[in-house]
């Protein structure tokens, strides 16, 4: 992320601003937290990885990571950058929701987090077919993807919103579970329509517009007569699905924890679909 975004704040040093955040963006090495040195008009980082920003900053920021996210949907960081410069007062609404429930400011006010190190995958293996854990290791193992891809959060300027949105990106996986999609494009696209009606976050909105030009013509007729009606109706009959405690809810069973939200299954078999 880091090394795709310097050569565009350079280009634009003479804004205020932006040639000290270029010098300052740190860079990711895997396996290795990098010291956090970003100040911001003299503020300091409220969080680890944290970055202060400017608002201008911000939407530059937003308007680079926009554009990548748009032409090659798998990079991640992009969409992450995206999400955390665009999408403060939702975050807001998201945490206010969170609050309101039980189960939710449980989530709230221990932080739990879904990583390699937090999860114990082998009891995971052990639960019964067709259990929420189970199934969501079996999603791991079949898309070959792992949870700790999901990039830190560094943007959002308040310690709390900074977790409701490294939630949302640590439970995603979860919801390509719930729905039964692949991380194929379609089947990315279709979770984002359902995260849209849930979150209203603008990154999963223009996912969830801007996703589909990428799409085969016989996808695209699939998608939008069959997928968008399924993923915008569940969007609006489940409950708010940061809300839902995961890691206590491994043993659950995947068909009951969908009846419990209201989700309906795929109307079409997407497998195959590009």
């Amino acid at each position: 992320m880091a090394t795709l975004l310097r050569p565009v704040l350079r280009r634009l040093r003479g804004l205020p601003g932006l040639t000290r955040l270029a010098a300052e963006m740190p860079l990711r090495v895997p396996g290795a937290e990098m010291p956090l040195r970003a100040r911001s008009d003299g503020a300091g980082p409220l969080y680890s990885h944290h970055i202060p920003t400017s608002p201008l900053q911000k939407a530059l920021l937003a308007a680079g990571s926009a554009a990548m996210a748009l032409y090659d949907p798998y990079r991640h960081d992009m969409v992450a950058v995206l999400g955390e410069t665009t999408g403060h007062r939702t975050l807001k609404v998201l945490r206010d929701q969170m609050r309101r429930d039980p189960e939710g400011a449980q989530i709230l006010q221990e932080r739990p987090r879904i990583s390699t190190s937090t999860l114990d995958l082998g009891k995971l293996q052990s639960l019964p077919e067709d259990s929420l854990g189970r199934e969501y290791l079996r999603f791991l193992d079949v898309n070959r993807v792992s949870p700790d891809t999901r990039a830190p959060t560094r943007f959002v300027d308040d310690e709390e919103l900074a977790y409701v949105i490294q939630r949302y990106r640590e439970v995603h996986d979860m919801l390509h579970t719930l729905l039964g999609m692949p991380t194929s494009i379609l089947g990315e696209i279709v979770v984002k329509w359902f995260e849209a009606v849930q979150t209203g976050l603008p990154m999963c909105i223009l996912g969830a517009l801007f996703g589909p030009i990428q799409l085969s013509a016989q996808s695209l007729q699939v998608l939008v007569s069959e997928l968008i009606p399924w993923a915008v109706q569940n969007g609006r009959t489940a409950p708010c699905v940061l809300n839902l405690y995961y890691e206590r809810r491994w043993e659950q069973s995947l068909r009951a924890l969908r009846e419990e939200l209201g989700i309906t299954a795929p109307p079409v078999h997407i497998q195959g679909l590009a």
